[in-house]
């Protein structure tokens, strides 16, 4: 029982009976005959046993423990490969609301240069000389000189953004 509980015990603190042997200053074969019921630790060394394990002094001397079963780890495994699917699937919804919303910018790009092109610069012929509709003409002028110069940009951005995301979902 002693024995089964010190292997069991080590092993599922990830130790080697080498490493063990270091932390009690003994040698790995004193572990060795430990854990084969070859012999049996003294009390204080029971007690050194016992910290260097960090479990209680009754639990080496209880009953056995029962090591991870397989099952226990495949349960585990089950668990975590939902938890991936359920972040794969949340990136995904990601990439998408993100290309749906690229396509979008696009589409309201190319209608803002449509009703520009139809609308042929009215700021050119407008008359500056009402002073309420000068600022109009100056807010629409001011408009279209940014339009112009960035939205190409964005477009050209847009799109490279579009052909990411529909590559990366593939």
């Amino acid at each position: 029982m002693l024995n089964e509980n010190i292997r069991s015990v080590r092993k599922s603190k990830g130790l080697s009976q080498q490493e063990l042997a270091v932390k009690l200053n003994v040698v790995r074969q004193t572990v060795s005959k430990w854990e084969q019921g070859l012999s049996v630790p003294g009390s204080d060394m029971l007690i050194s046993i016992s910290e260097a394990l960090d479990t209680p002094v009754s639990t080496l001397l209880g009953e056995t423990i029962a090591e991870s079963e397989a099952e226990d780890l495949k349960v585990i495994a089950e668990k975590l490969e939902i938890i991936n699917l359920q972040l794969a699937q949340r990136e995904a919804a990601k990439r998408k609301m993100l290309r749906w919303l690229l396509v979008s910018l696009c589409a309201v790009i190319i209608i803002i240069f449509a009703a520009l092109a139809v609308w042929n610069s009215p700021y050119l012929g407008w008359d500056y000389s009402n002073p309420e509709t000068a600022v109009v003409g100056v807010g629409l002028h001011i408009f279209e000189w940014l339009f112009i110069r960035t939205a190409p940009i964005v477009l050209i951005a847009a799109s490279a953004g579009i052909l990411w995301t529909w590559k990366n979902h593939k």
